[in-house]
């Protein structure tokens, strides 16, 4: 009998993954590690690169990485993450 034509995948939502990371996981090892390399100081950007990806992860703990932006707009200053703030109760009306 020949192989199936057709695959369907088993995991459709899994995130796209680079080695064994996510794109967020990788980013949060690869940017202290290349500032310890670029400032001389290559061992405390792998001991950074580490926690960093340590403490995303924990962060995550099997939630999606929007939740993370999620929770940075609600309690970082409006602005800092790009994002537009909701305009205040009283200016309702010049809303729309």
């Amino acid at each position: 009998m020949a192989a199936d034509k057709y695959v369907v995948p088993s995991h459709l939502d899994d995130p796209e993954l680079i080695g064994l990371w996510t794109l967020d996981e990788f980013l949060a090892m690869v940017i202290p590690f290349v500032w310890g390399i670029l400032s001389q100081h290559i061992l405390i950007g792998v001991v950074l690169s580490g926690a960093g990806w340590w403490g995303l992860k924990k962060a995550k703990a099997g939630r999606a990485t929007s939740w993370l932006l999620h929770l940075a707009y609600w309690h970082l200053p409006a602005g800092f993450t790009g994002m537009k703030a909701t305009p205040p109760s009283y200016l309702r009306l010049m809303a729309g």
